[in-house]
């Protein structure tokens, strides 16, 4: 997952410096994402509260900033080249990243405090598995979007 931030981010970086942040963001999320997997697998055991807060606020901040930043922004730049189709797939697109956002409010929900982390943590490498599928599809129709924007919006080469 880690390379296909690096990837977006070099077919997208500069693009925008709000689309450049956001990317930035993905890529910390993903470090700290393959940090708590990889203790998932060697050291459940010794995983505290406060590595689980560091993961969900990462993954919070990100989820928020698509969701009350770019996406609004992408939105926006499509009306103002009364782009109906670029609306249209980013209604679809906004649509199903929904679910991804159910799922992350979830997973807070189930490490929201110290008692519910200490009852839930065997169930942190199912989580994680979900969260890397959700993470990917996220990813993958964020990026679509941008694309989409991207190409159509951007100015042409001589």
């Amino acid at each position: 997952m880690l390379e296909d931030c690096k990837s977006a981010r070099e077919r997208w970086g500069g693009v925008h410096q709000l689309i450049d942040r956001w990317l930035e963001q993905r890529h910390q999320l993903l470090e700290v994402f393959s940090t708590l997997d990889g203790s998932c697998d060697a050291e459940l055991e010794t995983i505290t509260k406060e590595r689980l807060d560091t993961f969900s606020e990462t993954l919070m901040d990100y989820i928020s900033a698509g969701h009350f930043e770019v996406y609004p922004q992408l939105r926006e730049e499509a009306r103002s080249f009364d782009d109906d189709e670029a609306l249209a797939l980013a209604d679809r697109l906004l649509e199903r990243l929904e679910m991804s956002t159910e799922l992350v409010l979830a997973f807070d929900q189930d490490y929201v405090d110290g008692a519910s982390c200490d009852r839930n943590l065997h169930r942190l490498p199912a989580w994680i598995d979900r969260l890397e599928r959700g993470l990917r599809e996220r990813f993958s129709l964020e990026d679509q979007l941008i694309q989409r924007l991207h190409e159509v919006h951007a100015p042409a080469v001589s």
